[in-house]
């Protein structure tokens, strides 16, 4: 989920026309994850194919995605987390146990027919598998993407990607990105044009928007240090933040004091050492080894691996490829960023 930096970030709406051609680094696991929240039965259910095994995170990958490419000509690079650093297991613990709640919840509203109900439970119970993964690699493979596998944190090896550069952007719906050192921050890379609020049971409408992190630093007045110290006081995936004080209150802290270390006993106290949170994000696991390589989609096996073994409709994805790639021959798809 990430550090919530909402309520100060300024950012700057953007039109999908104005990334034609761009090259972005893509929070791999959150789009899935994405995918696996909203593309749902009325009742909740996700997607299966034949053989009971869950498909929401391929239709939505494939379909926007192929959307994105004919539409925009923008040039995905998809990049999937690796081991998260020992200081997020308890907040991946906190994260599986409200997906329990909301499974009694949602079996609950199942139960009393409310389907409404029920679907707004079932989006925070998504789970993304190591095959999921593996599988949403595959299909991208197929397609001529490329991916790349981060050491642990996929958004740490998005930043350094664009901080090269070698993509001209990171592309997620987390704040996180920054904190790790994104020169451009673009979210809501979407063609429905509205997110899905749980906690409300509705719909709001977002566009696209990027936020560069210089301009933000500068209207702040601060360093990109001074900002995870910022996050550290909110609370991030690696800490838990000091009780009372949100993002508001933490810039302030630390436009008046400049570091946790010179704060009020108080806060200071509070906050505990932020020496490791700062080196997660200061000094990230990341990881040169990897090739940037956009290749000819396999088109035959596309529609093998969707439509013969995962049963979608073969009309649909044809449609799809044929709009993406209109021309299925030998010539690559890559173009400089």
């Amino acid at each position: 989920m990430g550090v919530v930096l909402t309520p100060i970030i300024k950012n700057q709406p953007i039109a999908l026309d104005a990334l034609h051609g761009k090259t972005l680094a893509v929070d791999g696991n959150g789009e899935l994850y994405q995918f696996l929240a909203l593309i749902r039965l009325r009742d909740g259910s996700p997607l299966r194919d034949g053989c009971g095994r869950v498909t929401s995170h391929l239709s939505g990958l494939f379909f926007r995605t192929t959307r994105l490419i004919s539409e925009h000509a923008l040039r995905p690079v998809f990049v999937f987390d690796g081991t998260p650093p020992p200081r997020k297991k308890a907040t991946l613990e906190k994260r599986r146990e409200v997906k329990r709640q909301f499974e009694r919840e949602h079996a609950e509203a199942l139960a009393r027919g409310d389907l409404a109900a029920a679907y707004s439970k079932a989006t925070m119970t998504s789970r993304l598998t190591r095959e999921m993964v593996d599988e949403a690699r595959e299909l991208l493979r197929l397609l001529g993407l490329p991916t790349v596998q981060a050491p642990a944190e996929g958004e740490a090896q998005a930043a350094h990607m664009a901080m090269r550069p070698v993509v001209w952007a990171a592309a997620s719906k987390d704040y996180d990105t920054l904190l790790f050192g994104a020169p451009r921050l673009v979210r809501f890379i979407t063609i429905s044009g509205k997110e899905f609020l749980p906690s409300q049971g509705t719909f709001r409408p977002i566009v696209p928007e990027i936020i560069e992190l210089q301009r933000q630093l500068d209207d702040w007045h601060l360093t990109r240090e001074q900002l995870v110290d910022v996050a550290i006081l909110i609370g991030t995936d690696f800490n838990a933040g000091v009780k009372g004080i949100g993002p508001k209150k933490a810039l302030r802290l630390v436009q008046t004091h400049g570091r946790i270390e010179d704060m009020p006993p108080e806060v200071r106290d509070a906050a505990g050492d932020p020496t490791e949170v700062r080196e997660i994000y200061l000094q990230p696991s990341v990881t040169d080894d990897y090739a940037i390589a956009f290749g000819t989609p396999d088109v035959d096996g596309v529609i093998r691996f969707l439509c013969e073994e995962r049963i979608f409709s073969r009309d649909r994805v044809t449609a799809a490829l044929d709009r993406a790639f209109p021309h299925h021959d030998a010539r690559s798809i890559g173009l400089p960023f």
